[in-house]
């Protein structure tokens, strides 16, 4: 099992390498066609952090893993939400812009709202899963969250700045596509171990995809939140969070049920609500204590029901 520890971690190294590689290159490619900072975070950076989850979601996906499937995405939003909110708000205080507070923390839980309809199939007769038709409604309601980023960046001044780094046109496709095989190889190492891991210690898929998985794959928004915290942009930290739930729910899984139907176990709505309560607390945060900011108390709260709720996972299966 040791071996197999020792390729999940290369596989999670590679995840975020890759991630890395991809942003830069595209970053830059963006830069020189004069596309602004804000697109590129709100779509560049925001895709290239949940891309880790995308990959390990596919190749779960692929291999009809659908507990590390729901497992990795509802893990890691709530990881997201309360980890590394609650790790960022405790470095600093995070004013939260009007926006932020009034469409995109409510679309992340209409989000999370939607996907509990259609995987518990409350239309339907049949038991509990996520179909292509459903993995359709997602992506167009992903296509709906794009359009409103574009009316944003209509609607907010364009301030242009200089290219911080000069790549060659070589290089800058050299980092896209090494970053893209980062992505692919490592996600299939995390995959592939992980359910070998699990096998071995006899514990449910569930488990390591909301525990292990779901914090390996979220390294690339603790990275770019808590460095965020300490240079005191709050919109960054925050925004990347609220996006990248956004973009789990919907685009990874989306494209994951697209690859092929998924069986849906009941078990992970308590995940669920979770998810949803820790939104609306986010949610109503903006109103108690000083408006349109997460204080230090608030997020210490967030990040002490994370460690509550993952013990009392990690005791389930003991």
């Amino acid at each position: 099992m040791i071996l197999q520890i020792v390729l999940l971690v290369v596989g999670l190294v590679l995840l975020v390498k890759g991630a890395d590689w991809l942003v830069d290159g595209a970053s830059v490619l963006a830069k020189k066609n004069n596309i602004s900072d804000l697109a590129i975070g709100l779509t560049i950076v925001a895709f290239g952090t949940s891309a880790p989850e995308l990959v390990v979601n596919a190749v779960a996906a692929s291999g009809n893993y659908p507990e590390i499937v729901f497992g990795n995405v509802i893990g890691s939003n709530n990881f997201n939400l309360f980890a590394i909110l609650g790790i960022a708000g405790l470095i600093t205080p995070l004013a939260v812009q009007s926006s932020t507070v009034w469409k995109e923390i409510p679309f992340s839980l209409l989000a999370a709202i939607v996907l509990f309809f259609l995987a518990n199939n409350y239309f339907m007769t049949e038991s509990g899963n996520l179909s292509r038709y459903d993995g359709f409604i997602l992506l167009v309601l992903f296509a709906a969250f794009l359009y409103y980023v574009a009316t944003q960046l209509k609607a907010d001044p364009v301030v242009e700045g200089a290219v911080n780094k000069d790549y060659s046109t070589l290089k800058i496709w050299f980092l896209i596509l090494i970053g893209l095989g980062g992505l692919v190889g490592g996600g299939k190492l995390v995959v592939d171990n992980a359910v070998s891991i699990a096998q071995t210690l006899g514990v449910s898929e569930k488990i390591i995809g909301l525990t292990i998985i779901a914090a390996g794959t979220s390294l690339p928004e603790l990275a770019t939140s808590v460095v965020a915290a300490i240079k005191k942009n709050a919109d960054i930290a925050i925004g990347n969070i609220v996006g990248s739930n956004i973009f789990n729910l919907l685009l990874v899984l989306g494209v994951s049920s697209l690859v092929r139907p998924l069986d849906f176990n009941p078990s992970f709505n308590t995940d669920i609500y979770l998810l949803s309560a820790g939104t609306v607390f986010l949610f109503l945060s903006m109103f108690i204590g000083k408006k349109h900011q997460l204080d230090k108390w608030q997020a210490a709260l967030l990040l002490m029901v994370f460690a509550s709720y993952t013990t009392y996972l990690v005791m389930l299966e003991l």
